[in-house]
């Protein structure tokens, strides 16, 4: 899984989704653009939605870095559990 910052809304999820050297900005499945950093694609995604009220600053939406819900186990047999949040 690449790095993203996510955030559900009434409108539907919003992502913005490191691709390479560029950031994704995205609504459900339906891509916005492509940009340069990721502080222009959060002002796109609220240029478009206004509505959907996002967040201003990135740091409200939640970051899920590179690989966080990988579910592997290690070589020596040890599995990885992740906590669920209810």
């Amino acid at each position: 899984m690449l790095a993203q910052y996510v955030y559900p809304s009434t409108l539907g999820l919003f992502r913005i989704i490191r691709h390479g050297r560029r950031w994704r900005a995205l609504h459900e499945s339906a891509e916005l653009g492509r940009f340069e950093c990721e502080q222009s694609a959060l002002h796109a995604l609220r240029d478009k939605y206004p509505h959907a009220r996002l967040p201003a600053r990135l740091e409200r939406w939640r970051f899920l870095p590179q690989l966080a819900l990988v579910h592997a186990r290690t070589s020596d047999g040890d599995a990885l559990h992740w906590q669920l949040e209810a």
